[in-house]
């Protein structure tokens, strides 16, 4: 069954265009009455990101959440990752992220974790959605039942603490100069704070949000910045996180970007060689690179695909008993620690290889040669385009001719009206050719 406001990551779109007030008021109320179970006193924890219309979205949340009989604890500015760890340390019954990650300023999102800290099933994601749509004015609390609300302190000690525990004990970061980018979002304070408890020596960007500057030239999504400051600062390693710090890209000595997959081939090899990698695999999207996958084989590791999204990473790694996950966009999921994508714990994994190896980053973190890789996008404007006979055998004809040389994806964009062509292979030109030749077709049945 088609959901009408969760998309693959929460609820997201314009602040005040799509996430309106009106709207996190009653997913505030929805949600509330979903997760009520029992007589306890029932809590919600939110966190944040730095965007101006946070204040708008949590506030009516708080409304929607306290009229329903639920208490909220509000922790101001955290990582995704860091709220849901908390609301499972904290005994919350939910917990929300208000944030559109990686998007501009002028989006936003929310985000539902459950009591156990992973994200909410398509099931209850649809109980709540028929509860917006529904009369909520009946489930109103009476006046004695109502809800408090409360900022709550230390919860950015708390999950420094909880991201140096993933470190094996009384390693130290001294000797490593390392640039931060925290993007101007969630993770602007504990970030810097925590490398520098390691040890390190840190040069932090990125760390002055203003409501409108997240993400906005640096960030994992536009790591340039980064790249040119450690080339300044002559550094060991640069680490851009996103908007709300559940992905990282890497940057080495050099100024070089390392992206997702590099970094999961790293962390993958050191934990094998720990004995800590669980059924000695590792699961990535369709879009991790073949490279990638050949690299792995080579070492006994199998790499598990499946579709664009951290949560069927997730749902895969649950379901099959590994315990590293991730995306070419640096979504990695570590669960022996987290129940979400973690961009810091992550770069923490990286740094303790780096520490331990005390070779330079751009040798440590360049495990694989990639495969030549084309992406391009087709927009359109209504119907759908890949239902079309021509793009049918467009798709076959390329599939016949990359044939063992190469991969293909075709997919629809979950966020915005794009179909997304992805092909791969030993011979760029005949990639090239393939998807060209797919585009054409597309962009015919879309006109």
């Amino acid at each position: 069954m088609a959901r009408k406001y969760f998309g693959t990551d929460g609820i997201r779109g314009r602040a005040n265009g799509v996430i309106t007030p009106e709207l996190a008021l009653k997913v505030g109320m929805a949600a509330g009455l979903v997760f009520q179970n029992g007589d306890h006193r029932h809590r919600v924890l939110i966190g944040k990101d730095t965007r101006l219309s946070g204040y708008m979205i949590e506030y009516a949340l708080v409304g929607g959440f306290t009229s329903v009989g639920m208490d909220v604890l509000l922790t101001g500015p955290m990582p995704t990752p860091a709220v849901a760890m908390l609301a499972r340390s904290m005994r919350a019954d939910l917990g929300v992220m208000i944030s559109a990650s990686h998007n501009p300023f002028d989006d936003n999102g929310i985000k539902l974790f459950g009591p156990d800290g992973y994200k909410l099933s398509d099931a209850i994601e649809l109980k709540i959605e028929k509860l917006i749509d529904s009369d909520l004015s009946k489930h109103l609390a009476k006046p004695m039942a109502l809800g408090r609300a409360k900022r709550i302190d230390g919860v950015q000690d708390r999950y420094v603490e909880f991201a140096k525990r993933t470190l094996p004990r009384n390693l130290s970061f001294d000797g490593l100069r390392i640039v931060i980018d925290c993007a101007n979002g969630a993770a602007y304070k504990v970030a810097p704070e925590a490398l520098w408890e390691l040890g390190a020596e840190v040069f932090s960007i990125g760390v002055e949000p203003d409501g409108f500057n997240i993400n906005r030239d640096c960030g994992s999504t536009a790591p340039e910045a980064l790249s040119a400051k450690v080339r300044e600062m002559r550094a060991d390693i640069g680490i851009a996180l996103d908007g709300d710090a559940d992905r990282v890209v890497v940057v080495d000595e050099k100024g070089h970007v390392i992206d997702g997959d590099q970094i999961l081939a790293v962390i993958a090899e050191s934990f094998r060689e720990d004995g800590r990698l669980a059924k000695s695999g590792v699961v990535a999207t369709v879009m991790s690179n073949l490279g990638f996958e050949r690299h792995l084989a080579s070492l006994g590791i199998a790499l598990v695909r499946t579709p664009v999204g951290d949560r069927y990473v997730l749902e895969k790694m649950r379901e099959g008993g590994y315990n590293l996950g991730g995306e070419p966009s640096g979504h990695i999921i570590l669960s022996d620690y987290t129940t979400t994508g973690d961009g810091f714990v992550a770069a923490l994994q990286v740094l303790a290889v780096v520490k331990k190896l005390g070779r330079p980053v751009s040798e440590i973190c360049h495990r694989f040669t990639p495969v030549p890789q084309v992406l391009k996008n087709v927009r359109y404007k209504s119907g759908r385009p890949l239902d079309d006979g021509s793009v049918a055998a467009a798709i076959e004809a390329a599939e016949r001719r990359l044939a063992k040389q190469g991969r293909l994806v075709v997919r629809p964009s979950g966020t915005e009206p794009v179909i997304r062509v992805m092909g791969e292979g030993d011979d760029r030109d005949l990639v090239e050719a393939v998807v060209d030749d797919i585009v054409a077709a597309l962009t015919k049945a879309a006109a």
